[in-house]
């Protein structure tokens, strides 16, 4: 417990510290460094993620798909309830709380969204959202190995939800290594197969697909956080073309 807590502060004082350093007229101080490691991940999931990503789906059952989605998002609502208590948003903990056990027991452990049979509303909800919420600025753009787009605050949001409220994790925590691996292994893989589309959408519709992935992903982010209502002078202030409109991957 205590080392959780210590945990919790460090990625709080993490987040406030690197988060102050960053210039918010520039999101992006970092990018010989991110076009580096966005292109060594692009090669990399060009050679090895992307043809198994494509090759599960084409093999795999769409229920099967189906219920491994829904059972990895049943595990990400822990993450949520915590997240929307740390918010005030107490209605919308108490739902994320709701779809939990529902999905749990008579979803069979999130393998079917019986509560989304139910009509009851989503209200995903992150550490770097909740940061964000409370106006900690995004800091530098980051691209991180495998992972992706993210920010400072981002990340350190990231390091804190997987810390505290990752039943994944836990199982490392509790010695059960080969089991993290294996439920690691395949939540990437449900991940990547979710994504397929949107990948080669951005390979097709832009010249420069690190800068449209780094616009979209700091759009959709200050969306996220406004709950659907974004600022213009959240964007690049040296972008002279319209905003990239982008549609939520869930």
């Amino acid at each position: 417990m205590h080392k959780q807590l210590l945990n919790l502060f460090t990625a709080c004082c993490l987040a406030l510290m690197l988060v102050g350093c960053a210039s918010q007229a520039n999101k992006d101080p970092l990018e010989g460094i991110n076009r580096g490691v966005y292109k060594f991940n692009d090669v990399t999931d060009k050679a090895v993620f992307k043809p198994v990503a494509t090759a599960y789906k084409a093999i795999a059952p769409t229920p099967i798909r189906t219920g491994i989605n829904n059972f990895f998002n049943n595990l990400g609502s822990i993450t949520s309830v915590l997240n929307n208590l740390l918010q005030f948003k107490f209605a919308n903990a108490f739902s994320e709380a709701g779809r939990f056990v529902i999905n749990s027991t008579f979803g069979l452990a999130g393998f079917i969204d019986v509560a989304g049979m139910d009509k009851i509303a989503i209200h995903k909800e992150d550490f770097g959202q909740t940061l964000g919420h409370w106006g900690v600025g995004s800091g530098a753009y980051l691209v991180l190995p495998f992972l992706g787009p993210s920010s400072v605050r981002d990340t350190t949001g990231l390091v804190f939800d997987s810390t505290t409220t990752d039943p994944i994790t836990y199982a490392h925590n509790i010695g059960e290594v080969r089991l993290h691996n294996q439920l690691r292994a395949i939540q990437f893989l449900d991940k990547r197969t979710e994504l397929l589309d949107a990948t080669d959408l951005v390979d097709e519709a832009s010249l420069d697909p690190y800068a449209f992935m780094r616009d979209a992903y700091l759009q959709r982010r200050t969306n996220q956080i406004q709950d659907g209502l974004v600022p213009k002078d959240e964007f690049f202030e040296e972008d002279n073309e319209p905003a990239v409109e982008t549609k939520e991957i869930k």
